[in-house]
């Protein structure tokens, strides 16, 4: 039988998606003031502003664009928040907006200006399914395969026009890849730390 799982509302596990909502809403309030100097430009980034490689996932294209990742923040907070830390939280962060950032850089030529969440909580979406297969949850299979073939179908099909009527926008599908891409790389790298850290012990 299905049980719902308490929400994990230690502030241990719920630190990192409140500060990563909290700038979201600071940049979405005050985006006329400081998008300009913070979202991602591919013709800034290639003069030296590499800070935008990070800060640019905090905005988005329209008030719909904003809570529609707010709200995935909260609803992955909720599925696998048993397993953030605000130590690993802030590493997957990183992790998965440069990974984002850097592919779009240096693969999707195409795109001049990127904003938005999607693409790092892509990646949070496979590190938290691999931490459900690791800890014997089942459903961390159903969840990786669901990315996956979602990715697959973006990647093939394109993004659905309903969102991006929605959003104001063009939805970077290649983003929603290279975050992933940069989620299984956190959940390597925090692995193999933790067995290093636990031979150690012993």
């Amino acid at each position: 039988m299905l049980q719902l799982k308490p929400l994990p509302i230690q502030i241990t596990h719920s630190l990192g998606p409140l500060v990563i909502l909290t700038l979201a809403f600071i940049a979405f309030v005050f985006d006329a003031e400081i998008s300009n100097t913070l979202i991602y430009n591919r013709e800034l980034v290639n003069t030296g502003e590499v800070w935008r490689l990070i800060t640019g996932h905090f905005f988005h294209s329209n008030g719909n664009h904003f809570m529609l990742n707010s709200a995935a923040v909260a609803l992955l907070w909720a599925l696998h928040g048993q397993y953030y830390h605000y130590k690993n939280y802030g590493f997957i962060f990183i992790c998965s907006a440069l990974i984002c950032s850097l592919g779009i850089h240096w693969l999707s030529l195409d795109i001049a200006l990127y904003v938005g969440l999607s693409g790092v909580l892509h990646g949070f979406f496979v590190w938290g399914a691999l931490m459900d297969i690791k800890h014997k949850e089942n459903t961390g299979y159903l969840l990786l395969i669901g990315v996956i073939l979602k990715i697959a179908h973006e990647q093939v099909y394109g993004a659905s026009a309903d969102v991006e009527l929605l959003i104001g926008a063009s939805v970077a599908t290649d983003a929603h890849l290279y975050g992933a891409i940069g989620g299984l790389l956190a959940f390597l790298i925090l692995h193999i730390s933790h067995k290093k850290t636990a031979k150690v012990a012993l």
